[in-house]
Formats: C-alpha cells, structure tokens, sequence
C-alpha cells in the first residue's frame, strides 16, 4: 500500500567527523585512496540507517559521497579546468572563485552511478538520487567557451540526461534536480530554464522533481534573506510555467520562511514537497510544528500529493541535530496522517 504524506529529506546530510570536516560546505576528505572509497561507503550506510531510524519513507545517500551538491558532478565532466579559475557571483549573492568551461562538455563516464547501485543494494525502501539542474550548473561556473548561458545549459542537459537514465536503470526511483538558480533569474527560468530542465528529463519513467530553495543556512543566503522583505514571492514568477511542465513533483522551502502558502495554489495538480523543516536554524522543530506546515499545506495540495520534506540540505548542521530534525519531520507527518486517515 503507497504511504499517505511520504517523508523526505531535500538532499544532503551531515557527514560523520571521521570523513570530512564536519558542520561546512566543501569540506575536504580527511581519507584518501581506497580508505576513502570504503569511508564513503561507511557513511552512506549510516546516513541510510539515520534516514530509517527517524521513520524516513524515501531514502537517500545523504550526498556522502561527493563534497559538494553541484561541483561534485562538475569534477567528472571534460571541457572544465578546475586550475583555470575565475571569481565570479553565485546566484546574485557571493563571490566564488569556481573553474573555467574551456571546450566542450562531455560526460565520460558515469558519476554517481556505483553509489546508487550500492544505495539500492542496502534498502527495500524508495531511493531519491539529487543532481545538480543546468541553470544552477552554469551558475557556478566561469564559461569561457560556449559565451552563452542557454548554450551551455543544453550542454549540461544532455549530460544530466544520460546520468539521470543510468540512475534510473541501477534502480533510483526518483531523481531530483536543485535548482536554487530558479529562485534568482526568473526571465531565463521561463524562457529556456525550464525547457533545459525538461530536456534533462527527457526519456525517464521514474519520478522526476525540482527543487528550488532559498539556499543552504550559511551566512551569505541567510543575510539574502533579511533583504527580501515579508513576503517572498519568488515562486509566484515561475510556477505557472512549472505547472505546465513535464516535471513530477516540485520541492519549495516553507517552515520558517516567509512564503506565501497560497504560492502553492499555482502548481495545483502537482505533487509538492513541501519543506517543513528549517535548515537554518539549530532549534528542532515539535511534531505539531511540522503538522501545523502541513495542515496549512493541505489547503493547496491535495494529501495524495503532499510530499513532507526538509527545506534544503542538512550538511552545515551537526549530526546530533539534523538526526532529531529528521525524527520531527517524520512524527509530525504521522501526526497528520492519522487525522486524516481519522
């Protein structure tokens, strides 16, 4: 029988001390060589028992086995010189100095391919694998070839799609794209945006889903942030083109930020992961918090299609929290489901 509200988690989650940094973006591996390979594997396997512990209905590597959520895949790719860099401005917001495209980009080999296949090899529940979208891709990079955002975006769309087809044949039920991207150049989001998106999707049967937040809890969003008043109406520009979209399901920030819920009403039809766990913050939500998103949420989504989720990842958080966030998310959906079960 399909579980009534299914749980979620955005993307990544906090990396145990013994591999990485803990508590940072980008943090580098304290292993290397084929202590790595197996330490990557280790923590996959927690994160995985974390994810199920806290009641967790569809599961995820936690993003364990790559630094970060968009160069990780980047790294893997031809035509990017990562010696070759270049300060350039992430979503409008920071200066990042990030690698140069300098040819064209090709995919020789598969990237997460193995450690899907390894997920899938540990659990009976359904898997969701993230990739970076094209439009969040291109904004982390210095293009010195293509001289074109929309070129470029294609480029990586295609790639996505060959990706996105292994995954989905090593046995990943839902691929999630994060497009944080959407939430900034909304002209480019509705005139080719969403058109890159859906040629990445292009061929699946598995689910398919976007994510667009409002960015991981670090100072550079959270001071983005306090600039955009009361009402953050991002959504309202692009998801009347999203609802039109061969996309499944679309993934948005809720708990604690200052988005309308009536925003949700546009994407009608949809299913929705609705983020009712605030990734910016250490304070762990109550089930009954989690709940009163949800309830809110149901007046725009119909339950069947109510996906409850975290906002974005946990990988800046602490293990001890991000952990009693996951219990919150997954009591508090319980919660809902059995008033309306009741």
């Amino acid at each position: 029988m399909k579980t009534l509200l299914p749980t979620s988690t955005a993307g990544s989650l906090p990396k145990p001390s013994w591999l990485a940094e803990p508590e940072q973006l980008w943090s580098p591996w304290k292993l290397n060589g084929n202590a790595l390979r197996e330490g990557k594997q280790d923590a996959l396997r927690i994160a995985l028992k974390e994810q199920q512990q806290a009641g967790i209905d569809i599961v995820s590597d936690g993003e364990q086995t790559r630094q970060h959520f968009v160069t990780t895949f980047i790294e893997h790719l031809n035509g990017v010189d990562f010696s070759n860099r270049k300060t350039v401005t992430i979503r409008n917001r920071y200066e990042a100095s990030v690698p140069s495209v300098v040819g064209p980009v090709s995919r020789p080999k598969s990237v997460f391919v193995e450690d899907a296949r390894f997920l899938r090899q540990q659990t009976h529940l359904p898997i969701k694998w993230a990739l970076p979208g094209p439009m969040t891709m291109i904004d982390t990079l210095y293009d010195d070839h293509y001289k074109s955002r929309e070129k470029l975006a294609w480029e990586f769309a295609i790639l996505l799609n060959q990706e996105a087809k292994e995954l989905e044949a090593a046995g990943v039920d839902i691929i999630q794209f994060d497009e944080p991207a959407f939430n900034v150049f909304f002209d480019d989001v509705n005139d080719w945006g969403i058109a890159a998106l859906e040629r990445a999707i292009e061929g699946l049967k598995c689910e398919t889903v976007v994510h667009i937040c409002y960015g991981y809890g670090i100072k550079a969003n959270t001071d983005w942030k306090k600039t955009l008043g009361s009402e953050w109406r991002q959504y309202e520009e692009i998801f009347p083109k999203l609802q039109q979209s061969a996309i499944d399901i679309i993934s948005l920030e809720c708990h604690n930020s200052h988005v309308p819920m009536e925003l949700m009403e546009l994407v009608r039809g949809k299913k929705v992961m609705v983020g009712a766990i605030d990734v910016a913050s250490n304070t762990i939500e109550t089930p009954e918090q989690v709940a009163d998103t949800l309830r809110k949420a149901l007046q725009y989504v119909d339950a069947d299609k109510l996906y409850p989720c975290t906002n974005c990842g946990m990988a800046p958080l602490s293990r001890e929290v991000a952990t009693a966030k996951l219990r919150a998310l997954a009591a508090g959906a319980e919660l809902v489901r059995r008033e309306l079960s009741a």
